[in-house]
């Protein structure tokens, strides 16, 4: 087994950030042929999944967002702790925060148009994410 972590500076709600190029320099590092990586992300405000990293994607994934969770939807969170970051949990909770991609010969098993990326959802800027990268066979 090995574990790496990768600190990510984010900017704020809906920036999507691509890890792809981190979890395959992970598996690298670990010297691992085949196997599991697993990427998860700590924090109940970001998310991490795959998608097409493309602009049109990116821009449907966030109106599908907050059709589920709407950004003028009341949160008993909001009520509770006054930060309005309640649709941010919501998101993170149905996304999830943690993703596992087979790999084989050192290479991801991703499809073609297939990304590894970190959701930030939450409604403050410039957070600090870990996100914690484990390789095993």
């Amino acid at each position: 087994m090995f574990q790496k972590e990768v600190a990510v500076q984010t900017r704020g709600e809906g920036e999507v950030v691509d890890m792809t190029a981190e979890v395959a320099g992970a598996i690298m590092e670990s010297g691992l042929v085949s196997g599991l990586a697993n990427v998860f992300v700590g924090g109940s405000t970001a998310a991490v999944t795959t998608i097409e990293y493309e602009p049109g994607v990116l821009e449907d994934l966030a109106r599908t967002l907050d059709l589920i969770a709407p950004r003028e939807g009341e949160y008993a969170h909001d009520r509770a702790w006054g930060d309005g970051n309640g649709r941010s949990h919501v998101r993170a909770a149905l996304v999830g925060p943690s993703l596992s991609v087979p790999f084989r010969n050192g290479r991801l098993l991703l499809g073609t148009w297939q990304q590894v990326v970190l959701l930030e959802l939450d409604v403050r800027k410039n957070r600090s994410r870990t996100v914690v990268v484990t390789v095993t066979t």
